[in-house]
């Protein structure tokens, strides 16, 4: 359904840190760096057929997040919904809600955590729990 997501950044190097950390945890790599042509830096993370992009905003107003909104990342274990939680706080992201952990609910049991990236955007690392 999705080509790919993108959030904006007001610091282009904050976020090239905080996002190669949590997503190496999912096994991205380094982000592939593109520089439009109107001079905005953009970072692309490629991996299991997703792609995640961080850029400057191109209407050079400050990026914000969205009230409301979450993206969230697919993870194989509760160990990996873990380190990718740590990783975001270590990498300058601000945990939220409850801590890493399983949560059960009518839609099924899930591992989850939640980060805020440095620029506001909120975060979930989710595993179903069987």
């Amino acid at each position: 359904m999705f080509s790919h997501i993108m959030v904006g950044t007001n610091d282009v190097e904050k976020a090239k840190t905080f996002y190669t950390a949590v997503l190496g945890t999912l096994g991205a790599g380094e982000p592939m760096e593109n520089v439009s042509d109107s001079g905005h830096t953009r970072l692309f993370w490629i991996h299991n057929g997703g792609v995640f992009g961080v850029s400057e905003p191109i209407d050079n107003e400050p990026a914000t997040c969205a009230n409301g909104a979450t993206i969230g990342f697919a993870c194989e274990s509760f160990e990996q919904v873990k380190a990718f939680h740590d990783a975001g706080v270590a990498a300058g992201g601000t945990s939220i809600e409850d801590p890493p952990g399983l949560r059960e609910s009518s839609m099924g049991n899930m591992n989850l955590s939640y980060v805020r990236d440095p620029d506001g955007n909120k975060l979930c690392a989710m595993h179903r729990a069987g």
